[in-house]
């Protein structure tokens, strides 16, 4: 089959999502044919992703979130403002998404949680399958536990994860651990997608802890904290658009721009990893045997119901702040890191070749949609 992706660039976890995914095709025979990555001037688009994705790269326009001016936590208004003033560039986005559709001719248009790709879906009815993937989309599970006290912030994440998804064939729910099957949900809940990469790694224990920050401004409680604890040594990553690839602001403490091999090497060799509560960093340290904890990004309820998500899962802790000290007293549980790999590695009975069964059942219900949009057109010619 060949497939589009179409991928949110806000943060890194779309991107090595879309990565991991590429590299699933090709072990199962298919073909990505080009991958629409949404940009925004707040952010660049990444070497790696470059580099590692065997597929032409598409630019447009996207909607992102905006930060406050300490660019820490997400301002849900500024958000909302700046977006509606973006709509005649983001209608020019829906536009170009068509054209490379039409070029392309894809069988599976696969969205990784961009909302452009939704509404593309919605306003052009493209005749191929359209897939959505993501961590978020587990909240349609019916046994998937909300954030508390935030019933707005609620209502904005459903909206727009149902956005993401409109008209979508299929909703593949990334999931730290298997989850109970109900007749009536309306996702199909898969293994993490780790890269090739990870899983050749030797992890051993080093002398520092490794952090990654997706938005620069939490640099300033990791500093504070190791001005603090200078026997701790700590090596963070940022997205920070104007830095250099290495600054030392303390002794004992270093900032590095992101790299995907240089973060997967230090990830293998750390103590253990502090991060902001996203999806595919957590799932990667597990992997890795490492124990985790997790920031929510502050004004981003996702980022709390992935926390709660993730402690409930036995993966890793949450925290208010960057203080390191509450991973040297975290204990790793043994008997969900075992049920973790189980679930991650392929021909597993927990797992299956999901992607071949999926792939097989999509081929099926197509042909049986193109057979009996043939029978009615048939029938339409002949009652005339």
């Amino acid at each position: 089959m060949n497939f589009l992706f179409i991928v949110q660039g806000e943060g890194r976890g779309h991107m090595t999502q879309a990565i991991s995914f590429e590299r699933l095709l090709e072990r199962n025979g298919h073909h990505l044919s080009g991958v629409i990555l949404g940009k925004s001037k707040r952010r660049a688009v990444p070497e790696f992703f470059g580099r590692e994705i065997n597929a032409p790269i598409h630019l447009v326009e996207s909607p992102n979130f905006e930060t406050d001016g300490n660019q820490k936590k997400i301002s849900i208004r500024k958000t909302i403002l700046k977006n509606s003033l973006k709509l005649k560039t983001f209608h020019k986005s829906l536009k170009a998404i068509d054209q490379i559709v039409e070029a392309k001719n894809p069988d599976v248009i696969l969205n990784f949680y961009d909302l452009l790709g939704g509404l593309y879906k919605f306003l052009y009815r493209p005749k191929a399958l359209f897939w959505v993937i993501g961590h978020q989309y587990l909240i349609e599970h019916p046994n998937f536990k909300f954030a508390p006290d935030k019933p707005l912030d609620k209502l904005l994440f459903r909206l727009n994860t149902a956005l993401t998804s409109l008209g979508a064939d299929e909703r593949l729910a990334l999931s730290f651990l298997p989850q109970i099957h109900f007749s009536n949900q309306k996702v199909r809940v898969v293994p993490p997608l780790l890269r090739p990469e990870v899983k050749l790694l030797i992890p051993k224990t080093g002398d520092f802890y490794l952090a990654y920050m997706v938005n620069p401004g939490y640099a300033e409680e990791v500093i504070f904290f190791a001005n603090a604890n200078p026997h701790l040594k700590i090596k963070a990553y940022w997205d920070k658009k104007e830095a250099a690839e290495t600054e030392h602001p303390l002794p004992n403490l270093s900032f590095h721009r992101v790299h995907d091999k240089n973060f997967l090497q230090d990830m293998a060799h750390c103590k253990g990893l502090v991060c902001t509560a996203g999806f595919e960093s957590v799932c990667e340290a597990n992997y890795l045997g490492k124990p985790v904890m997790m920031i929510p990004v502050a004004g981003q309820y996702e980022q709390a119901c992935n926390a709660l998500d993730a402690e409930a899962s036995g993966v890793g802790i949450a925290s208010g702040n960057f203080d390191f000290t509450k991973l040297e007293q975290m204990q790793k549980k043994k008997s969900y890191s075992a049920h973790y790999i189980k679930w991650l590695i392929p021909g597993k009975p927990s797992s299956g070749n999901w992607l071949q069964k999926l792939s097989f059942q999509s081929r099926k219900a197509k042909q049986f949609t193109h057979r009996t949009r043939s029978r009615l057109w048939v029938n339409a010619e002949l009652a005339s």
